[in-house]
Order: structure tokens, then sequence, then C-alpha cells
């Protein structure tokens, strides 16, 4: 059986119909700048994050960079945030002039460990930017009640997290701003790139519009220096048609995670934690073994893919060298990094295809290898 990380075609295939006729009523009105369809996607998706304001960009690192900048956070100021997430996180950080502070993870659910951060806060600090990963939001009351106390921003990095709750409140939501990706293998994916920024603040929404479009709100007048990071219209009009299934997606990778633990439970191995008061979206469903290369090349032999999100640690990464502190003490980052393992997951996985993965791994655990973590 050959079991891909991600299915894209499967997903696909039943939207093929509507989503080329999007295509072809948007190709043949030629409306491509900021149309009908980023306008209208703006709209539901603000609506289903449930804020005032959502601006369509063209990718998720834009979305955080242009939150930064909107904030005026830049040259001398400080970011804390998390080492476990994509390189992104930081170079949005970067890329506004600011500096990444980084604190360690939670043990348990692999998120920002909030305990940690109120040490990490200095006279330069101007936001704190929890990482939303592998589809389960961050502890965020604490954040906010400390980024409330100390005068901090909070920003979301939701680019995992379309969809997931926090004691009922959904992840975009949260903070002064979030930013979340379509990259074409998220919850709600693109066939590309795309990006979106959530608030309720309307200044700071005003601010982001102009900002990715040239720093603009009228042709050829230019308050603020912009970039071009526009969402496209064709992507528009696929993310349009696919957010309608997006809640049904989400339970679906939710029951398929539950099916998981339930195989896996009596092996040597960690199964995902889904934090009290959390609505987990698995956007990627992520195992730890002290074995992890050798169950990954197992896998492997098997025909099923697996990921590793994310191997290297952004403070460990060549591109920070000089750009952050030196001296981090980020042991269970550090510890993580070398033990997680992802296993296939997307709403079309099929209990053989999830019965099959369970007895790959009962397969290696009877050769002895697997060791508890």
């Amino acid at each position: 059986m050959n079991i891909p990380l991600v299915d894209l075609k499967a997903q696909y295939r039943p939207l093929k119909g509507e989503i080329l006729n999007g295509f072809e009523r948007t190709l043949e009105g030629m409306y491509l700048f900021l149309g009908e369809n980023v306008q209208a996607f703006e709209r539901e998706f603000a609506e289903f994050c449930r804020v005032r304001h959502g601006i369509g960009v063209g990718d998720g690192t834009t979305a955080l960079h242009l939150i930064l900048r909107a904030m005026g956070i830049g040259p001398g100021d400080e970011v804390i945030t998390v080492s476990h997430s994509f390189i992104a996180t930081a170079e949005a950080i970067v890329l506004a002039g600011a500096r990444p502070v980084f604190v360690d993870i939670d043990p348990a659910t692999y998120l920002m460990d909030v305990s940690l951060v109120e040490r990490k806060i200095s006279s330069r600090t101007k936001a704190i930017l929890p990482v939303h990963l592998y589809g389960q939001t961050v502890d965020m009351d604490p954040i906010l009640q400390l980024a409330r106390r100390r005068g901090l921003r909070v920003i979301e990095d939701a680019c995992q997290a379309h969809g997931a709750e926090y004691k009922g409140r959904r992840a975009g939501g949260l903070g002064d701003a979030a930013a979340f990706s379509f990259y074409f293998s998220k919850n709600l994916g693109a066939y590309g790139e795309g990006g979106f920024v959530a608030t309720n603040d309307d200044d700071l929404a005003r601010k982001v519009r102009m900002l990715r479009d040239h720093g603009s709100e009228r042709r050829y007048q230019h308050e603020l220096l912009g970039m071009n990071a526009r969402l496209d219209e064709l992507q528009a009009v696929v993310l349009r048609a696919k957010l309608p299934y997006l809640e049904q997606w989400n339970e679906q990778r939710r029951r398929h995670a539950a099916c998981y633990n339930q195989k896996l439970r009596e092996f040597y191995l960690v199964t995902p934690r889904e934090a009290a008061g959390n609505d987990h979206v698995y956007h990627l469903y992520v195992i730890r073994s002290d074995r992890r290369d050798e169950l990954q090349a197992f896998l492997k032999s098997e025909g099923i893919g697996t990921g590793i999100h994310y191997p290297v640690p952004i403070h460990m990464q060549k591109s920070m060298a000089g750009v952050s502190y030196n001296g981090y003490d980020l042991p269970m980052t550090e510890l993580v990094c070398s033990e997680i393992l992802s296993l296939p997951m997307y709403p079309e996985l099929t209990d053989e295809q999830i019965d099959f993965v369970a007895e790959s791994v009962r397969a290696f655990s009877r050769q002895g290898v697997l060791q508890r973590s």
C-alpha cells in the first residue's frame, strides 16, 4: 500500500468542476486585481474567524511581516516567540528589523511554555508571538493577561490553525492580530501560495491593507512605504470553493487522530496531547519516538509517507547566527526536534490506511527496534 503524508489529489477531484468553473468565470471577466473573489473571501474568512477585518495577502510569512510593520515594530525592538516553528516565524520578525527572543516549549503540547515568557520581557520587548503549531492553539489567556499588564501586543501565528478553537474562541481572533498561511498542504490551502491577516483592530487593518498594496489607499498616492503583497484573484477562487468544507474536513481530521490514538496507544511512543479547552484541528499528526529515524526509514520501506516538522530548531539555523541571541537554553525544543515524526494526515484518509500505518508501527515494534521515549 502507498500512503502519502498528504494526498492533495483526493481533495481536488470532488471540487474540480466547481474550481474550474470559478477560474473560467474569473478569466472571462479578467478583473484580476483585488477582484470580487478576493473581496468576498476576505469577508467570508473573517466571518469564519469571528473577527471584523480580513486582509488577503501573498503568503503567511508576509502576513506576519505586515502585522509587525503595521504595529510599528522595527529596529531595536524585540518579539518573544518560539524556536520550534517553521523559519518564517523568525524571518518575519527579522525582516521587520526586530529581534526574535525565543522561549522553550511545553513538553506535552510542544507549544510555547507560557510560564517562561515573562522572564524574557525586557525594555525592548514590543510583542509576544505565540505559534499555534500542528493545529492546536497556545494557552492564550495567560499570555493575553501578561500582555495587558506589560503593555505588549499579541500576534498569533495561526498558519497551522485554521478553525482551531481555544475555550470556544477561534484562532485568529484571540490576540491583536493573526497571520494565516494558505500554503497548499494546509487545512485550508490554495493551489500555490496565499496568506491572510485577521484582526479586530480598525487602524491596524487599514495599515495592513495599505502596506500590502504599496502603501496606498488611492492609486498612485502612497502614504506608506509598502510592498506588493496582494492575494491573487485565482487563489481566492480556490479558497472560496474550499472554505465551506473546512469545518467538515477538520472534523474528519479529528476523527482520524482519535483513531490513530486508539490504535497506537499500546506502543512505546508518544501520541499527540490535546490540551483542555482546545479543539485541535490536526494540521499534522505528530508522534514522538527516541528511535525516530529508524521508524521513519521502516515506514518508508512500507510505502508510508512521513515528515519531520521541524528537524532543526530556528535558533540553531545558520541564518539566525548573529540575528538572535547566543546561548539559548531550550532543552525541550532540542529534544522534541530529535524525536518528532508526522504520520499521514488528511481528511480523505481511510480507515484501511490508518490500520495499515498502525500495523506497520506494530511490525516495527515487534522487531524490538522501538524503545520507550
